[in-house]
């Protein structure tokens, strides 16, 4: 996974346990895609005071993600879920009952608003 997105994630996950300038801050580098130059603008700091700032983040969402596990028990989950999707369709494929089938699809329905 790209370390970008990755961080984006684990922003998504665990942003609110950071300081208010934390957060502000990764999510307007990596979600909001600013620039360190355009944050330190608008907030009227150094360039290198927000660079700092974000660093200093970064490494509490690694951290808290080593500890509590979140995204990888996510990544896991969607994976499983996948694996059964493909199995429900593969059901789904050779039953010919169609109340059978209208079960699988409804259940393959649910576990896509999972993903």
């Amino acid at each position: 996974m790209d370390e970008k997105v990755k961080i984006s994630i684990l922003c998504d996950l665990y942003g609110k346990l950071l300081t208010e300038k934390q957060y502000e801050f990764l999510n307007d580098y990596y979600n909001n895609d600013l620039s360190l130059s355009e944050i330190a603008e608008n907030n009227e700091i150094t360039r290198q005071a927000v660079r700092d700032i974000i660093k200093k983040g970064e490494k509490k969402l690694f951290k808290y993600e080593e500890k509590l596990l979140f995204m990888k028990r996510m990544s896991n989950q969607e994976k499983k879920i996948q694996q059964v999707l493909l199995e429900l369709s593969k059901i789904q494929k050779n039953s010919s009952d169609k109340k059978v089938a209208n079960i699988l699809e409804t259940v393959k329905k649910e576990l896509n608003c999972l993903v």
